[in-house]
């Protein structure tokens, strides 16, 4: 990528009406742009994080069964309807419109009901269980308060799995898996030491049901951790009985504020009741499927790093999810730019990602939007260097620079 061909421009400045760092940030370096108050623009730099995000998520997703579809937006209200859920007084968050011949349809804030409904299409027989469904979907919520940037929107990407069993034992043994499966995710995002399995409301379809919350200062959750059992409480079901089944007291946990950057439910057949999913079992008896839900949002994860990983001069991505692993600069004239170019290609030839800003811009520039942009490793090509025949490397995270021969540069570099 040569930044002389990116259309998106960095800013010194995000939208007055744009109060959260995350969003300042990610508008700034120019990875996304604001359309209205919780709805984003991915520009290249950002949807390249954002895939990559995903791309981490889809492989873990992958090595549990996982199976990856893509479900409709539009809703048809008659299998919300026979849920229960298309009333606004069951979810609040609906947006809905009318088609040309009068029909009422919604934009899915969840899939639930639609994939029920399409698996009564595959799931006849105790062989067909258990499956593992899941997605990458924007969804649409009609938010109230939409002020944390890429954290809480009213259009955003969501992974959501839906696993269906043949009894509760089978389903508990796949939900205590996707959650060890969670925690490695968070891990490969920079966030694990962070992030929090936490205790939280079942509702109606069991006793619990877990989030996952990342310790953050702009969160909106209160959280009580248990620091030795990298366990917490959410402020929802902190009591004496919740206390009591987890054996631990009160004064071993600390209170933080956290985000929620996942979930995990336990459905049971509350779906497969209303819309009536059943497989005949081994014993030819008609039982209905046992089933839970997984969710986690990529853009969500994108703003919660964007928050954490920066510093005041700008991003600071974690190499595995960065728009690309080396921001390429170079000053000077003809040789220069030889070098440069030729830098360029011999990196980009073995496989390493590199922005390379060819800009006739001030040297001040070139750097101030390497660091805003948050590229793990900056290299500088400059007739000063040539002289000695010597590269710049400078690591964004520390700031720590070396000057590097030629071998040593791709040594590093690899």
């Amino acid at each position: 990528m040569r930044v002389s061909k990116l259309f998106t421009k960095t800013s010194k400045s995000a939208p007055s009406d744009e109060v959260s760092k995350n969003a300042q940030l990610l508008i700034r370096a120019g990875f996304i742009n604001k359309e209205m108050a919780g709805v984003y623009t991915y520009l290249p730099l950002g949807k390249i994080v954002l895939d990559k995000i995903i791309n981490i998520i889809r492989e873990e997703m992958n090595g549990i069964g996982g199976n990856e579809v893509s479900m409709t937006a539009l809703q048809q209200k008659d299998v919300w309807e026979t849920s229960g859920r298309w009333s606004d007084d069951v979810i609040d968050v609906w947006f809905k419109t009318k088609l040309a011949g009068g029909s009422e349809i919604g934009l899915a804030p969840t899939h639930e009901e639609p994939l029920t409904q399409l698996m009564k299409n595959f799931i006849h027989s105790y062989k067909d269980l258990p499956v593992y469904p899941y997605q990458f979907q924007i969804k649409f919520r009609n938010e109230l308060r939409s002020k944390s940037g890429l954290m809480r929107g009213r259009e955003f990407w969501m992974k959501d799995l839906y696993s269906f069993s043949r009894t509760q034992e089978e389903h508990d043994a796949f939900y205590d898996k996707i959650s060890d499966v969670y925690l490695r995710i968070y891990d490969r995002l920079g966030l694990g030491e962070l992030t929090y399995k936490t205790f939280a409301s079942g509702g109606s379809f069991s006793k619990y049901s877990h989030e996952f919350q990342t310790v953050s200062p702009v969160g909106e959750d209160t959280i009580y951790v248990h620091e030795g059992k990298k366990i917490a409480i959410n402020q929802e079901v902190f009591n004496d009985e919740v206390l009591e089944n987890l054996g631990i007291s009160r004064d071993e946990l600390v209170e933080k504020t956290a985000v929620e950057v996942g979930n995990i439910f336990t459905l049971g057949t509350k779906y497969s009741d209303a819309l009536d999913l059943t497989f005949t079992d081994e014993d030819g008896t008609s039982k209905k499927v046992f089933m839970g839900s997984y969710g986690i949002g990529p853009s969500r994860l994108m703003g919660v790093i964007a928050e954490h990983f920066a510093d005041d001069k700008g991003l600071i991505w974690p190499d595995n999810i960065a728009p690309a692993k080396v921001y390429l600069v170079r000053i000077g004239d003809e040789a220069a730019v030889k070098q440069a170019d030729a830098l360029y290609d011999e990196l980009t030839g073995q496989g390493i990602e590199v922005l390379y800003d060819d800009r006739d811009v001030r040297p001040g520039e070139k750097f101030a939007d390497s660091e805003l942009m948050g590229v793990p490793v900056r290299v500088t090509v400059s007739d000063r260097l040539m002289a000695d025949n010597k590269y710049e490397l400078t690591e964004r995270r520390s700031g720590e620079t070396n000057l590097l021969t030629h071998d040593e540069l791709l040594a590093k570099l690899s």
